[in-house]
Formats: C-alpha cells, structure tokens, sequence
C-alpha cells in the first residue's frame, strides 16, 4: 500500500510513521532532528477510538503518571537517559509535572497541548489526519514506523497479523477514576508521600491519603467483589497485564491482595495519630490547577454506577463527584521477538520499524523510548547509514535487547527492570546500592555511545558540559539516587 510524499519532500527519501501517540511522536521528532522529512500519521478526528476523548497527540487515557523519577528504580534511569538523548516527550513531561513525590507525573491535557503544539510547529514534520488501514509500502522503501499503540484500527491490525505470520497477542488493560478535588471531604484524609519520598519541596506530602479501618476496608473489599462488571468481549480467552490488574480482579484472588497492593498502608502513617491505617487509596494531583484528583492503583471494569457507590465507601469520598470513571480497553501487540530486532527493524523488511505499546512494550515511557529508537534509525536509513543500538547496560539498550531476544513462547509485555539489565561484576549486596550502581553505569555507558557511536549526531562540547553541571548541581545525582527536578 503506498503513501505518497507531501509537497517539501524532494529528493530525501520521506519516513512514514503512523500513530500520534507518545511513541509516534517521539519518533517524528528524533527523525526531524536528522533533518529528514517525516508525515506523521494519526486517525483521530476522523477515526475515533474507545477511549480517546481528544484530537491531541500524544493523549494520555490510563494514568497520569510517568511512574518513579529517582535513579534507584528502573524507569527513572530510563527517563536520565532519554533526558540525555533529547526525549520531546520528556522535555514537555518536566515542564507540565505535577507533584507525585518521588514519581513523575504530568497535567495530562498541558502534556498532550505542548507535544502537539511542538510536533505541529516543527518544519520538517507535516500532519496527515487519517487512518491507514495497511502498513505502508512506499515505492521508493523509504522508512515506515508502525506507531499505533494498543487501540490500532481494526484494518491495519489485521494487516499486521498478516505481515507477522500469526495473530496478535493482547491483553486487558483498565483506566483509574478521577475525581473533583472540592468534592473531597479533606477533613477525613491526610497529605504524605510514602516514606516522605518527594521531588516536590515543602508540601508535606503529595499525595492525597483515604485511610480505612479494618472494618472499612473488609467492608469496601466485599463491595468491590459483589459489584456488577461492565461486559467485556473475550474477557475470559484474554488476560490482564499484571501491573495494571482492575481492582475487582485483585479483590478476587483473596481478602488482603488490595491491602498488600495499591492500598498498602506502608511509609504513609497518619498524621493526625502517628500510626499507620489498616489500608490506605491515595489520590494523586492530576492537573497543575490541583482540581483533579486520580485514584492511585484503581483501575476498574466496574459498571460506572456501581463506581460511584462502591468509591463513595472510601473515606473522604463519600461525596466525591466523578470527572472520569474508570474503563477498560484491549491491548494489542506483536509477539516482537520473532518479528524485530534490537534496533527496533522488522527482521523482514529492514526499513519498517515498530514502536510503542504495539510493539510489545509496556508503558508510557518504555513506549517513547522505542520510538526514540526507532524514529533515529529510520532517519539513518535514509541518511545512508547504518541503524544503531545503544548499549545492554543502559536501559534503554536493555529494553530493546530484550523485545527481540525473550522467549517468544511466553512473551509478555515488559515494563523496564533491572532485571532485563546485565548484572554488575562486583555487585553491591545493599539493594538500592546495586542499583544506583547499575544506573552510575549506564550513564557512563550512554555517555561514551553518543560521543562514539555511528549515525548519532556528536554532542557538542557545551552539551557535554551541561551533563557535567547537571550532576553537580543535584539535578541528577547517583549517590542519592535523585532524578532531574522542574526547572523553576
């Protein structure tokens, strides 16, 4: 199916990417910055989804939250790395954050506004509203990125069944409530981050605490469990990713799952007795303006009117007012391992790329790193150069590494781990210890790829500089295990 050049493109040969979505976007703006010509494709206006409300790029619908911005977990090392390597998605996510203690979270609708205002502005990149029900064969095999997220259009999910040989893999994933902060009695919850963990100064705390007795929590967990689903198609043949289960689902496997999960009263004691609660729901700041509130960990297939009862037994929500209940939506990807390599190519046609959620990764961040990936190596394929790989020891090497060589008979969807990362040779036994020692690594691992590697632009003296400057300010400090604050 061929897609044919907009009116600037001359004589370079034009990379096709097809999603508006973190992904997507991520990978138009590296290609841009190679001075390649790039058509970003996205269906929305004209082709709705089940669970987009806008016609913005890169629209976040399940959390607001990037998850953890310190270097002593995984995906904040991920976040340093793609900061280094000149992420759009994270130049616009420090910009719109809101506090999260020690995660990263945006104001969703500033966070979709600015990457699409950036991605719209940009001169080398031009925006086609449409579906494309193939995957792209231009004539000229110019590069094609298949960036469509889990919600690909029927059409074009069935040609990539077609092109990978087998029918897609795919998973339930479920959306967490949000609600009006006026609405939330504050007189019955308490401000605190776990373990006093935040980026955010002086708040006391970033997040909103509804704590529950024994007999509150035993009641809510029965409610949760009696409550009537919203129907599913093939909800019993597909599974539910294990880091993003329904509520209900969690209740189901036994009385305490919840109390050991996302209402975990660990590192959260409240204030007002200095003891800890039976269980805990936190709320988390969904916009700058502090007037919407998400629920933490909540995300349901619950019919909405039994929504709003069963949450109204939170206490503090009794009287909450719902500006969006949770939903639930199926996650399609491709079994990556037998279809790409680590530089994010099809094994099969070298110049057709995947990236994002279709390509069998998990997470908002995980997504705009692929595309970051794959967005700089379409853009070296039609430089004349050769794709590149970063290296195993940084996580963004390492989360490529893995979609390409993991079991394909139990493939699953991975968000970013240490686990995926190779060990240390003299390893700290302390754990948080080893980890920032993992992540000390793999920035000196990054460091020495972009000063070396072929086919990446050479940084600059005053970028490298400004690496420098950054770790010794504290913005990025391994010893401490903190990850970049907002700028002020």
């Amino acid at each position: 199916m061929g897609v044919g050049p907009h009116a600037h493109q001359q004589k370079m040969a034009m990379i096709h990417i097809v999603g508006g979505g973190l992904a997507g976007c991520e990978a138009a703006w590296q290609a841009a910055a190679f001075g390649t010509a790039v058509t970003l494709y996205e269906m929305r206006p004209v082709q709705a989804t089940a669970v987009h409300k806008t016609d913005r790029l890169a629209e976040l619908v399940c959390s607001n939250s990037f998850r953890g911005d310190k270097l002593d977990n995984a995906v904040g090392l991920l976040k340093e790395e793609m900061r280094r390597l000149d992420s759009l998605i994270m130049r616009v996510a420090d910009r719109v954050r809101v506090p999260a203690g020690a995660a990263l979270a945006v104001d969703r609708e500033r966070f979709a506004d600015e990457v699409t205002a950036a991605v719209s502005a940009h001169p080398a990149i031009a925006i086609e509203r449409r579906e494309i029900p193939g995957i792209p064969e231009p004539a000229d095999g110019s590069p094609v990125v298949i960036a469509t997220g889990p919600l690909t259009s029927s059409r074009l999910s069935e040609d990539i069944a077609a092109f990978v040989g087998q029918d897609h893999l795919a998973f339930f994933d479920a959306i967490s409530p949000i609600v009006l902060a006026e609405t939330i009695d504050m007189s019955k919850v308490y401000r605190a981050s776990r373990w006093d963990r935040s980026l955010g100064g002086e708040s006391g705390g970033d997040y909103l605490n509804c704590p529950f007795t024994r007999d509150e929590y035993e009641q809510f967990v029965r409610a949760v469990v009696a409550a009537e689903k919203a129907a599913v198609h093939d909800f019993d043949q597909t599974k539910f990713f294990e880091g993003c289960l329904p509520i209900e689902v969690m209740a189901h496997r036994g009385e305490d799952t919840l109390r050991f999960g996302p209402m975990k009263p660990v590192g959260l004691p409240d204030p007002r007795s200095g003891r800890l609660p039976y269980a805990v729901a936190q709320l988390r700041q969904d916009n700058l303006a502090g007037d919407h509130y998400s629920l933490v960990g909540f995300q349901t297939q619950l019919k909405w009117g039994e929504q709003a009862r069963v949450l109204r037994m939170i206490p503090g929500l009794e009287h909450a007012e719902f500006v969006r209940f949770g939903m639930i939506h199926r996650n399609t990807y491709i079994n990556a391992p037998t279809v790409l390599a680590d530089t994010w190519q099809t094994r099969r046609r070298s110049a057709l790329f995947f990236a994002g959620q279709v390509s069998g990764v998990e997470g908002y961040v995980e997504s705009a790193a692929s595309g970051l990936i794959a967005g700089r190596n379409a853009a070296l394929l039609v430089l004349g150069r050769d794709p590149v790989r970063p290296p195993r020891t940084t996580a963004i090497g390492a989360l490529g590494y893995y979609v390409s060589h993991a079991d394909p008979r139990h493939y699953e969807p991975s968000n970013i781990t240490f686990g995926i990362m190779p060990p240390l040779d003299a390893a700290p036994r302390n754990k948080q210890a080893r980890q920032l020692a993992m992540s000390d690594r793999a920035l000196r691992d990054l460091s020495e790829w972009m000063d070396q590697a072929q086919g990446l632009r050479p940084r600059t003296s005053e970028e490298r500089q400004i690496d420098v400057e950054r770790s010794e300010s504290g913005r990025v400090s391994v010893a401490e295990g903190r990850g970049p604050r907002p700028e002020a």
